[in-house]
């Protein structure tokens, strides 16, 4: 075979092989592949995005699980116009708003061609009283818009912690309320009067009456002792 022959044929080859490693590529993506993420995510419309779904509940809790649960979720905006998310509902019970402060919020805004994450420190808030989910598994979570508009997923449950507090969600999980401080009770103030207690009198004043009032007319006062 000629040189030229040769350098034909090894050129044939090596175009078939790029040929075969693209197809390869465009058949690998995730795509095609249907490869989902470890958290939930889903779609409303064309223009809203929930990534990362997850219901966090108290730390380093695990198993059946029935109490106070956070939901974390980051939501892209790509429309021209503001989304509201009014509520969040895990199972039957639903999420009540806050903003980063702690102060209440009715609603949740994701401006137009921006994106709102919710949960964790800095960041507005969703936390249900209240929920029955099970630790490592996965719950049943809708989201519904101001328009009307709602998206169902399947949320995976993590504890606030994993091992050795390290966990993913680590201080993302509810927080427990407060315990009330039992009021102080007032000390008596030094040199204030017992209630119901009797004031010593103080001395009597020659030329006044015990009380220290002014001697009435007519009467007589005493004589005071000549001094020697």
């Amino acid at each position: 075979m000629s040189r030229s022959l040769r350098r034909g044929s090894i050129a044939a080859i090596a175009a078939i092989a790029i040929a075969s490693l693209s197809s390869c590529a465009a058949g690998n993506t995730p795509d095609t592949l249907q490869i989902k993420p470890d958290n939930a995510a889903a779609t409303l419309g064309t223009n809203l995005r929930l990534n990362n779904i997850v219901v966090v509940t108290g730390e380093n809790t695990s198993g059946d699980y029935t109490g106070a649960a956070t939901v974390v979720v980051n939501i892209a905006n790509t429309a021209t116009t503001p989304a509201e998310l009014q509520s969040i509902t895990i199972g039957t019970s639903t999420a009540t708003f806050a903003d980063a402060a702690g102060a209440p919020l009715s609603g949740i805004v994701i401006p137009a061609g921006g994106a709102v994450a919710i949960g964790g420190q800095g960041n507005p808030s969703a936390t249900v009283a209240s929920a029955s989910v099970h630790v490592g598994g996965f719950a049943p979570t809708t989201f519904a818009f101001k328009d009307g508009q709602k998206v169902d997923a399947q949320a995976g449950v993590s504890p606030d912690s994993g091992e050795n507090g390290r966990g993913l969600y680590k201080g993302f999980g509810p927080t427990p309320s407060a315990s009330a401080t039992p009021a102080k009770t007032a000390s008596p103030t030094a040199g204030a009067p017992t209630p119901g207690a009797t004031t010593p009198g103080a001395p009597a004043t020659p030329g006044t009456t015990p009380t220290g009032a002014a001697v009435p007319a007519g009467a007589t006062t005493p004589a005071v002792p000549a001094a020697h």
